[in-house]
């Protein structure tokens, strides 16, 4: 049928000509796409650049994409995710619903997945001063002046070896390179300006690569980009390499969530698609965070000559394009752990041509380059103490260890602490509750921002459960009790409703589902750092400090955290929170070098555990799904705290 109402629309043409074409139209945005008929409405939303909530990746078994659709048909299955009425009014799951022609589609608030604001954490490190960095300032791309004395007959070296000769005068470059671009251009380029020219420099392991010729002085005009490459967010900074200062902040939600929330969707969804599909989606999510940041500071992309970035090993393996199959079959192998420096062109990102692209290297299995930043901006590796380090993410990594032994694993948490895996949740952005109190008079709770209330962050997650079942609210299994005075229900479930429409933009409640999520999350984590103390002989008393990592930030209550049994019962002065800790440890190798050398010794030196591997990992995890554990004597101070609250 045709639109016939007059709705201000962007309109993304796809025109295919073997399949008939039909149109889209999604409000309240505008956006308009032509798919082809039998599309489903999720892929249609995708192709109009909206981001639609689907953890499960199409598989209907979430129901985070519901939309309505106003006009037209779509075929689609029965669910039991939708209620009656729902069904009724025209709501779909966009995963499941597949377009029989035009179409116009509502897709509410909360169905849309909004960009996020960088962390607070991620704020902070935009003072100079915070988390100076201990290595000395010498990025691993350079601008270098160059007053190179004109040749004559007395010296008549050619163009390139006269470069090379003033080069390695100001630098250790035993190894130089150039391109054959860079030496067509070479010769005009030197002439134009009187030999006074500015080189740039990338290091390529042992070689020095000159990247580009300019003329005239531009020693100051280099910029470089880390990036935190999160499975749920990907977070960008922007530096001035000569000065080592970071000039903007940005982030937004890992685009590839279409496939799943879950990193082994993404994986099926590269084996089925081919790993171009996933890698466009997280190199268009880099290149704009790279364009909002340079276009603020007024800064050229030809002038941004390096990215860095840290991931897991499968994020990693996405944004190379490379196969990743191979890392959810055992034995669990990467394609590559430390990938070489490649032109970030190559791959599709937008700086300047010749610029490079780094990964951080990575560990073994799951725990990538991230882990790898982790340790090096902690100082973990250098400690004479022991130390137990977890980021808390969606998987869930450990490391323990001092400087004479480093050990890690990966645990599956899934996405509930990045606050996407729950009804209600959120990133920890503007609106997200990070702070829940219960008490005989309500529910007290704080937001990021002091503004309404949007929906609930990881730390607000974990502070509510905790909350539930000090007030009795959840009994040791995480099961809500009929009889509480916020205990609702939603879709045929029990919630727990935390803040009621009128006070919000919605009902923001946690159902018993959502429980269970944060339950097997925290478990994961919990059972993870078990097996590492008991596989290298140590108790948690030997433990001097732990170290909390992530994008919970300072939000996250350390009494909430060792009551819901998510980290040890361990003394709260001697647990310090690093926030971001993967893009933390990225600035650093971008900016130095020795930084970038002693990330790779560290790569080398943790040895990798397989959980998976592990006989009585299992066994653990499920001791860990109770409130805090089934066993109370690990966790004497809580069982105390009860005994005293009962």
């Amino acid at each position: 049928m045709r639109n016939n109402k007059k709705y201000e629309k962007e309109e993304v043409l796809h025109p295919s000509p073997s399949v008939p074409q039909t149109r889209v139209l999604f409000l309240p945005e505008g956006k308009e796409v032509r798919v082809p008929l039998g599309t489903t409405l999720l892929s249609a939303a995708t192709e109009a650049g909206l981001a639609l909530q689907s953890l499960c990746g199409g598989e209907g078994i979430c129901g985070r994409c519901r939309v309505r659709v106003r006009e037209g048909q779509v075929e689609t299955s029965p669910t039991l995710l939708l209620s009656p009425e729902e069904v009724k009014a025209g709501y779909v799951l966009a995963c499941q619903a597949r377009v029989l022609g035009e179409v116009v589609v509502e897709v509410p608030r909360e169905t849309l997945v909004e960009r996020p604001t960088p962390d607070l954490d991620a704020r902070e490190f935009l003072a100079p001063e915070a988390h100076a960095p201990p290595f000395r300032l010498d990025p691993l791309v350079q601008k270098i002046f160059l007053p190179l004395s004109p040749p004559s007959l007395e010296d008549n070296l050619g163009d390139q070896e006269r470069v090379f000769r003033e080069i390695q005068k100001r630098w250790n470059a035993p190894v130089l390179q150039a391109g054959l671009k860079v030496l067509r251009a070479l010769p005009e380029t030197l002439r134009k300006a009187k030999f006074q020219v500015t080189a740039t420099l990338a290091r390529r392991g042992g070689t020095v690569e000159l990247l580009q010729v300019e003329e005239g002085n531009r020693t100051k005009e280099a910029y470089g980009v880390a990036v935190d490459v999160g499975t749920s967010t990907v977070v960008a900074h922007l530096l001035h390499l000569p000065s080592g200062r970071t000039l903007d902040a940005e982030a937004k939600y890992n685009s590839q969530r279409v496939f799943g929330a879950e990193v082994t969707r993404r994986i099926l969804a590269a084996e089925r698609e081919g790993p171009e599909k996933l890698q466009a989606l997280v190199v268009e999510d880099i290149n704009d965070l790279i364009s909002l940041m340079v276009e603020r500071q007024g800064v050229k992309l030809s002038d941004v000559v390096a990215v860095l970035c840290a991931g897991n090993t499968a994020m990693t393996h996405f944004l190379l394009g490379l196969p990743a199959s191979t890392l959810r079959k055992t034995p669990y192998v990467a394609a590559a752990l430390r990938p070489p420096p490649v032109r970030a062109a190559e791959v599709g990102i937008h700086i300047n041509p010749r610029g490079l692209l780094y990964t951080m290297p990575g560990i073994g299995g799951w725990v990538g380059g991230d882990i790898t930043a982790g340790i090096l901006a902690s100082g973990l590796h250098r400690s004479p103490k022991l130390i137990l380090f977890v980021d808390i993410g969606t998987n869930g990594e450990i490391v323990l260890g001092c400087r004479d032994w480093l050990v890690a694993a990966s645990a599956s948490a899934g996405p509930a602490f990045e606050g996407t895996g729950v009804t209600c949740g959120m990133r920890a952005s503007r609106g997200a509750i990070h702070k829940v109190r219960l008490t005989p008079a309500g529910v007290f709770y704080e937001t990021v921002g002091n503004v309404p209330a949007k929906g609930l962050c990881g730390s607000g997650l974990i502070d509510a459960v905790a909350e539930m079942f000090r007030a009795g609210y959840l009994d040791r299994a995480g099961r809500l009790q009929a009889n509480g005075k916020f205990v609702t229900e939603h879709h045929g479930e029990r919630a727990f409703l935390l803040v009621p429409e009128g006070l919000a933009e919605r009902d923001i409640f946690i159902s018993q589902r959502d429980i269970e999520n944060i339950l097997c999350a925290k478990a994961a984590i919990y059972a993870g750092i078990s097996v590492l103390l008991r596989e290298t002989g140590v108790s948690i008393e030997d433990v001097s400090w732990v170290y909390i990592a992530g994008a919970f930030g300072s939000h996250l209550d350390l009494q909430s955290a060792v009551t819901l049994g998510l980290i040890p019962d361990f003394p709260l002065e001697r647990i310090k929170f690093l926030g971001n800790t993967s893009l933390a440890g990225a600035k650093m190798a971008l900016l130095s070098q020795a930084a970038m050398d002693e990330a790779q010794k560290i790569a080398e030196r943790v040895t990798y555990y397989d959980l998976a591997g592990c006989p009585y990992y299992y066994q653990e995890f499920l001791a860990a799904k109770f409130l805090p554990h089934t066993d109370l004597s690990r966790f004497p101070r809580i069982a105390q705290l009860l005994r005293n609250e009962g």
